[in-house]
This record gives C-alpha cells, sequence and structure tokens, in this order.
C-alpha cells in the first residue's frame, strides 16, 4: 500500500478490499461496516478528494478546526462524527455542527450536548466510550459504570444511544487485538441485555481494523492508512486512530 494523500485512490482500494475479506471471514456482509475517514489536520481539498471516492463519513477531533472544513464544504453532502476527548466547554460547537459523537464518557457532557443540540436538527447520535485498560492520559468510561451512564445518557431527549467506542492499548498481534475488541463487543451485548437499543460499535483503526471487522465492528475510524501521516503536528493529548 502506498502512503500520502496522492495516492488515496489506492489506499481506499487496498483498505476496502482488507474490509471486504474481514467481513467475509466472520460471516458478515460486506457493507455492515462503515469507514469513518479520520479527517483531522488534513485539508478540506483531502476530504473532497476523498468524497469524490465514495465516502461520506468524516471524523474530526477538534471542534474549532472542524467548523472551519464543514463550512468549506457545506455543499458537499458529509456525515461529520466528532471522535475525540470532548471538553465542557466545547460541547454548544460540537453539538450544533455534528451528526455523531463517539466519545461520551460522562454524563455532564452528555447532558450539556443534549441542552445544547439545536431543535430543528435531529437526535444527535452518541456512542459512549469505554476505557479498557489502565493507561494514564486516555479518557473512557470505566466497564463497571456503564450502565449507570448508558441509563443516563438513554433518557436524554436531544441524543440517540448508538453504541460504544474503544480505543485499546496499541498491540500488534491481531489475537490481542481482537480481545480488546471482543470484550467492548460483550459490553455491547450486556447493556442490550439490559434493555437498550444499541447497533454501533466503533472500534478499529489504521493499525487495527481488520481485528476490530472480526469482532463486529460498525464503525472504523480510519485516518493514516487513507491519507498518510498527518501534515501538521498532533496535539499531544490525541490518541492516534
Amino acid at each position: 500500500m502506498l502512503i500520502g494523500p496522492q495516492n488515496l485512490p489506492e489506499n481506499l482500494r487496498f483498505v476496502r478490499s482488507r474490509i471486504a475479506a474481514a467481513a467475509r471471514a466472520a460471516g458478515r456482509p460486506e457493507d455492515s461496516v462503515t469507514i469513518v475517514a479520520v479527517s483531522k489536520a488534513q485539508p478540506a481539498s483531502a476530504i473532497d478528494a476523498a468524497r469524490n471516492l465514495g465516502l461520506v463519513d468524516f471524523g474530526e477531533s477538534y471542534p474549532q478546526e472542524a467548523r472551519a472544513k464543514i463550512d468549506a464544504l457545506h455543499a458537499r453532502e458529509v456525515t461529520w462524527h466528532f471522535i475525540g476527548h470532548l471538553q465542557s466547554n466545547k460541547t454548544r460547537l460540537v453539538a450544533s455542527l455534528f451528526s455523531w459523537v463517539h466519545s461520551i464518557d460522562r454524563s455532564s457532557v452528555a447532558r450539556r450536548l443534549s441542552e445544547q443540540r439545536p431543535f430543528h436538527a435531529p437526535p444527535l447520535n452518541v456512542c459512549l466510550q469505554v476505557k479498557l485498560a489502565d493507561e494514564t492520559g486516555k479518557a473512557g468510561a470505566d466497564p463497571a459504570a456503564l450502565e449507570e451512564l448508558a441509563a443516563d445518557v438513554a433518557s436524554l431527549p436531544r441524543l440517540r444511544l448508538r453504541g460504544l467506542m474503544c480505543i485499546p492499548p496499541p498491540e500488534s498481534e491481531p489475537e490481542l487485538q481482537r480481545g480488546y475488541f471482543r470484550r467492548t463487543r460483550e459490553l455491547l451485548e450486556r447493556l442490550r441485555a439490559r434493555g437498550h437499543d444499541l447497533d454501533c460499535l466503533s472500534m478499529g483503526m489504521s493499525s487495527d481494523y481488520e481485528a476490530a471487522v472480526a469482532e463486529g465492528a460498525t464503525h472504523l475510524r480510519i485516518g493514516t492508512a487513507l491519507f498518510g501521516p498527518r501534515p501538521t503536528e498532533e496535539k499531544p493529548e490525541e490518541e492516534e486512530p
């Protein structure tokens, strides 16, 4: 696979072929998996090029950066996903700009999003971010707190709880990767057993998306495998899809 934005068509063909193979091996329909192209730190022109290749869903982590791109591409049919750690003072901007938020890990942020979601917009689709390992600086709700958090979020009128999101520790072995994703799927199934109507598993990034597909991922957050290395320096608190 070639790496770099100029190689986006070939990169996308490669990623799609690997997703299709992983889905077939798992006995899943190929169209059961959505690529969320992680476009943070990429220019609007790169997103426009990806949209021309058929990608519809794009993931951003920084609200101010995203707003400029959303404004520039307002005429394109694009679904915007917020995938970064969400600070309380940025909820109003996120509630107004995005269709999805993948990273809810506390009730206070969920309540602010619901209160600030424009009433002319449909409910905001949200996933709960679960923390699978004790990693300093990584966000996410403790698995033991998920049931209470899910109940709180499901009760909010301007949000629609869709599922779970995870960012597991980096692993190079597929079986170790699958173990974290399997755990997330099991947590989703437990919430379903408690009566929650959930249909989304946001898990899998550029280095582990095939393992995520094998364990039931519905949304893959893929950045560098499509666009290549990011052209600007990452903020230190941001995880790497």
